[in-house]
């Protein structure tokens, strides 16, 4: 992985995401995470999220890929207690592993889990979301925002992690693994298809691997 900011930014960037908001249970998350190393937007992104999910007023949110709750911890904060979050997940396990942590803190109340793909999930729910996010596996990126782009209201906003996958998608640094290498195009398709769509003003933010935002005017 070739960092996009230097360790003292970050660093100090998660600093002040945990100053703001302190609770064992993101702790024990973020620790688990990394012994299993599993994937997570960590502190001062998901901070982000929520933060941008409250901007909006947003009360239903929906996620296309949840990991086990981390990401729906900071917007089940943004919805509160009368909102709606729902999630989704390929793997059962992460199920039990995410209401464990979000009722510890509090948290579960505004969560629906759904254990499957999530361009399914999102199909079999009604009506329209406040805030559609994606991070589910990245050759998947392209579809998700095509199903996605459709079900936002308008004022709603289309949040996705990973955009800029440690620079490569602009041929910074060295060439990784095939497997990494091989989702750079769907995850530029993905990028392009958000820029192209006149219905959408974008911006990407260099959080960690880069966090895009889309915000429908139309």
């Amino acid at each position: 992985m070739s960092p996009l900011q230097p360790p003292e930014v970050a660093d100090y960037l998660t600093h002040l995401a945990v100053a703001e908001h302190r609770d064992q249970v993101l702790d024990e998350m973020e620790l688990r995470a990394g012994e299993m190393g599993f994937p997570i937007i960590g502190r001062s992104a998901a901070r982000f999220l929520e933060v941008a999910a409250r901007s909006i007023g947003a009360k239903r949110v929906l996620e296309l890929g949840s990991g086990f709750g981390y990401s729906a911890y900071f917007f089940a904060g943004a919805v509160g207690a009368d909102g709606e979050v729902v999630c989704s997940d390929l793997d059962p396990a992460n199920a039990d592993r995410a209401e464990g942590y979000l009722r510890r803190a509090g948290r579960w109340g505004p969560v629906r889990w759904w254990t499957g793909d999530g361009l399914e999930v999102l199909a079999a729910q009604g009506g329209e979301f406040d805030v559609i996010f994606c991070d589910v596996d990245k050759e998947a990126y392209p579809d998700c925002w095509r199903a996605a782009a459709e079900r936002l209201r308008v004022g709603g906003l289309w949040l996705c992690d990973n955009v800029l996958w440690d620079g490569r998608v602009a041929g910074y640094g060295q060439p990784g693994p095939p497997e990494r290498e091989a989702v750079i195009d769907p995850i530029r398709d993905m990028t392009r298809l958000v820029v192209d769509d006149e219905r959408y003003v974008s911006s990407i933010i260099p959080l960690r691997d880069g966090v895009q935002m889309a915000l429908r005017v139309s």
